[in-house]
């Protein structure tokens, strides 16, 4: 019991004790507070120095890029500036070129219509000289006539005195006196008088041809066989010729011409006998030439292109024929057909301008002759229509012609006209005479024609027909002066095997149907080409 009891001197310092330990608890949990306050502080600040030290660094970072991607975009504009400055100067290259072969297709035109006006002035001169010739004619024999009639009346007053007898005495007596006298000359005056009359109408004949042709006198051009295109480099003509002469055996097929590539500076030369085919070839090889881009693919689609272009102008051809001779009312195969006549020529006269010219001369000779000139000149146009397609139909071209013109309603003079031209029937119409008369004039004229030349057109022609006949064959083409045939085979329908066979019937064909010296190669093509299109 006095064991549990506290001391009264013991109390007071556990207080103290108790207060102590709570004052220091209170102190380090203050101070421990005070220690967690510094070190966030502290930390946090270390954290915003890194952050601005990352932020420092990124800047940098971000400037260099910026520098880096400043710089590759100036030499990037440099480089587009130079590439537009390149072709801006390739295009005014181009431009420059082009003006100056404007001009100087300008300057040629310029210089074909003052020789064409000099032959105008020079035609004039001469129509006005033989009017001046005409009239001064007319004018003398109007007096001779006047003088001749005055001296007959003074005869008769002087012969009716002498005889003392009257007129119709005198005159029954002398008619009697030279019927008695004359009888057995009678035969003799009337063959003198025949020749006489003859010799008239001879020379009238011949007046009435030469003043018609005075009137129009047509200047005349030969064709030839061959033509040039000009080229650029002669870097070009390798490209012409392609990788191993695949180009340029290309474009032989497609248009079927002799490409002729030598040391000519600046030139090549497309050869062969059908004018149409050497046109295409020709524009076909220019654009080719311009374009640059010269591949197979790109030969056979401009080779297409020209036809049609070719196709158009023959068109035109046709209307500017009958618009020139004033021939209305044709109908759109014959204008066709007309067109197709400014690239067919004979005895190398270009058949266009030669019915042109036949036209004109039949209206004038018609007009002189009372007869109607713009039948005439119908006649006259369409008279060697034939020709147009004598290579495609068989018989001679003024059978087809005639035939081509009644197909079209055209009338009896024109369809006789072309039929009877040349003399081989009987004559139902004067205008036959007169186209015919129009038709030796132009071709007999000084320079209008070589006969060589067209021997050797009809022999490329009966080459290529020969070759045609046989089946599978799809194109044929005359090439190095007739002394090679190219045949190009339908490979859907032939085999190799059929080819050769082909190729060794064309050959026979040729020794047992021609005449020709040396010899003729003949060459089977068959391929089979494949195209599609990505869209």
């Amino acid at each position: 019991m006095l064991s549990e009891a506290p001391l009264p001197h013991v109390l007071p310092l556990a207080s103290f004790l108790d207060d102590f330990f709570f004052l220091y608890s209170l102190a380090g949990v203050l101070a421990g507070a005070v220690l967690m306050m510094g070190y966030q502080r502290w930390k946090a600040a270390a954290y915003k120095i890194r952050l601005a030290e990352k932020a420092d660094k990124l800047m940098d970072e971000a400037n260099r890029e910026a520098e880096a991607l400043k710089t590759q975009i100036l030499l990037e504009a440099k480089e587009e500036a130079l590439e537009i400055k390149t072709r801006g100067e390739a295009e005014l290259t181009e431009a420059r070129r082009l003006q100056l072969s404007r001009e100087q297709t300008l300057d040629r035109r310029a210089e074909q219509l003052e020789n064409q006006e000099a032959d105008l002035r020079k035609q004039q001169r001469g129509l006005e000289n033989s009017q001046q010739r005409l009239d001064a004619g007319l004018k003398s024999l109007a007096e001779q006539r006047d003088e001749l009639k005055t001296l007959e009346h003074k005869q008769k007053k002087v012969l009716e005195a002498v005889s003392g007898m009257t007129r119709a005495e005198a005159a029954e007596q002398l008619m009697k006196a030279l019927d008695d006298e004359l009888e057995h000359e009678r035969g003799k005056l009337l063959l003198r008088k025949k020749k006489q009359i003859n010799e008239t109408i001879k020379e009238q004949s011949r007046e009435m041809l030469l003043t018609a042709i005075q009137r129009y006198a047509s200047a005349f051009t030969a064709d030839s066989t061959t033509s040039t295109v000009d080229v650029p480099t002669d870097d070009m003509k390798g490209r012409i010729i392609g990788r191993e002469g695949r180009n340029i055996r290309a474009f032989e097929k497609a248009t079927g011409i002799d490409v002729i590539i030598d040391d000519t500076p600046g030139v090549v030369i497309v050869s062969g006998f059908d004018p149409v085919r050497r046109e295409i070839a020709r524009r076909s090889l220019a654009n080719l030439i311009t374009d640059g881009r010269i591949h197979p693919s790109k030969i056979e689609e401009v080779v297409e292109e020209t036809k049609q272009q070719i196709n158009e102008l023959i068109v035109q051809k046709g209307r500017e024929a009958a618009d020139e001779v004033d021939v209305p009312g044709l109908s759109d195969r014959l204008i066709e057909m007309l067109g197709r006549l400014h690239f067919r020529t004979s005895y190398s006269q270009n058949v266009l301008r030669h019915s042109v010219e036949v036209a004109f001369l039949s209206g004038m000779i018609a007009e002189m002759l009372g007869m109607r000139g713009d039948l005439a000149r119908r006649c006259g146009l369409l008279h060697d229509i034939g020709k147009a397609a004598d290579h495609e139909l068989e018989g001679g071209h003024p059978k087809i012609g005639a035939d081509l013109l009644r197909r079209h309603n055209e009338g009896p003079e024109v369809v006789h006209a072309a039929l009877g031209h040349h003399d081989e029937i009987v004559v139902e119409h004067p205008y036959t005479m007169v186209v015919a008369t129009a038709d030796a004039c132009s071709a007999s004229r000084p320079g209008a024609r070589r006969e060589s030349l067209e021997r050797y057109i009809k022999r490329m022609e009966e080459l290529e027909s020969i070759a045609r006949r046989f089946d599978g064959v799809r194109e044929a083409y005359a090439i190095s002066a007739g002394r090679e045939l190219r045949v190009i085979i339908d490979s859907t329908t032939t085999s190799d095997e059929q080819a050769a066979v082909v190729c060794h019937d064309i050959a026979k064909a040729f020794e047992r149907e021609l005449l020709y010296p040396g010899e003729i190669k003949v060459t089977v093509l068959r391929e089979t080409a494949f195209t599609e299109v990505a869209k």
